[in-house]
């Protein structure tokens, strides 16, 4: 039967079918296969089990603002290096790389947008730079959003996602949770509304200071959300943390939160509370 046998060329490479890179995702909550294009439209929301993954600044801008009416402001501040620090790497290499990575010049992007026709200043935090980390840079440009939102009258939104304090700058960074809080307050006093949005992961000196101070505390499904680590927590208690302990939807328990919102739903929802916090009349 040898005649029955037929031999396959075995394919080159190039011939090969395997998928493209980039072209599924792989929910780490429920395990199932996206379609990236699918998980993408959807902003990183996974459509099997709803769970929230990062969302990158520029693209979280774009999804939660009026189209083209986003205009970036104090761009040009970069971090320098002020105690010349290097542990594994010298910190200069990590800004340059941080920058390549997160496509923007450190861990928040700042400006003025209109959200369903109401002026805003909107600082969005990006978890790729550096873990979100606040330095001089981070705080230097929320303090300027405050002052701005103070002086111009405008609501200020702000999208927090921080591992905490940049400890490359040490005490200098420490600083900037005094720093950020006492231009809050500038806002307070003018009467503009706040609104704190927290995303996974919201923690250390980020959640220890202008974060959870909004007149409306807003966060993320499952984020992540505190000032230690769980395990850091528990070692130092040397007691068994609850379920579900820093969580979003535990903090909303226990009245840290005032709500929780999905991504999907999140634009129409701040926007109706600035609706009724400045007395506007819907734009939509």
């Amino acid at each position: 039967m040898a005649w029955a046998k037929v031999e396959k060329a075995p394919l080159h490479k190039s011939e090969r079918l395997d998928p493209p890179d980039g072209l599924w995702q792989k929910c780490s909550a429920c395990h199932s296969i996206i379609y990236k294009r699918d998980f993408v439209a959807n902003q990183n929301v996974c459509p099997k089990c709803d769970h929230h993954f990062m969302l990158p600044a520029k693209l979280r801008v774009k999804g939660f603002v009026d189209p083209d009416t986003f205009f970036p402001l104090d761009g040009d501040l970069v971090s320098n290096d002020p105690l010349l620090f290097s542990d594994t790497r010298a910190y200069r290499d990590r800004i340059v790389e941080a920058e390549k990575k997160g496509q923007t010049h450190d861990a928040i992007l700042c400006g003025h947008a209109k959200l369903q026709g109401i002026p805003i200043q909107l600082g969005v935090m990006d978890f790729q730079f550096m873990g979100g980390s606040m330095g001089s840079v981070v705080g230097e440009k929320l303090t300027r959003l405050f002052l701005r939102a103070a002086e111009q009258k405008e609501p200020a939104v702000v999208f927090s996602a921080s591992g905490g304090a940049r400890m490359q700058e040490g005490i200098l960074s420490l600083m900037q949770m005094g720093k950020t809080c006492a231009a809050l307050a500038k806002v307070k006093e003018s009467g503009v509304p706040f609104l704190s949005i927290l995303t996974n992961p919201t923690t250390g000196g980020v959640a220890a200071s202008y974060s959870l101070l909004g007149d409306i505390n807003i966060g993320e499904p499952g984020a992540l959300i505190g000032f230690a680590g769980p395990r850091v927590i528990e070692q130092t208690i040397k007691e068994k943390l609850p379920q579900g302990f820093q969580t979003s939807e535990f903090l909303l328990q226990h009245g840290m939160l005032d709500m929780i919102c999905h991504r999907n739903v999140l634009r129409d929802r701040v926007a109706e509370l600035l609706h009724i916090l400045t007395r506007r009349s819907p734009s939509f």
